[in-house]
């Protein structure tokens, strides 16, 4: 199901929402620019949010961006390491749900 090639099936969200489409391509490329937090680090974080929401398509994309922009690969292991604590941390802090009172 993940290829790269359905990539190109945006341009049917384009021609569909041509106004909103264009104005999310601008605050992508806006939010990426270099600012207080450098492009690198920026990438690491939009690879740690891809490996959370489990998007391959962002996964790839971000990671390339990111070495792009001169991330090692020990940089984009920690960052999928932080992602993965993220996400098991919550399933973790929910176990309060299992009891009305602590046991």
């Amino acid at each position: 199901m993940y290829d790269m090639k359905n990539l190109t099936k945006l341009k049917t969200l384009e021609k569909l929402a041509p106004d909103a489409f264009k104005a999310f391509r601008a605050f992508d490329a806006a939010v990426f620019q270099d600012g207080a937090i450098p492009v690198k680090f920026k990438e690491l974080i939009a690879v740690a949010v891809a490996v959370t929401t489990q998007c391959p398509y962002c996964i790839e994309k971000h990671a390339e961006h990111a070495r792009k922009a001169g991330a090692s690969e020990e940089e984009l292991a920690e960052a999928t390491m932080v992602a993965a604590a993220m996400r098991a941390g919550g399933g973790v802090s929910h176990m309060q749900l299992m009891w009305c009172e602590p046991p």
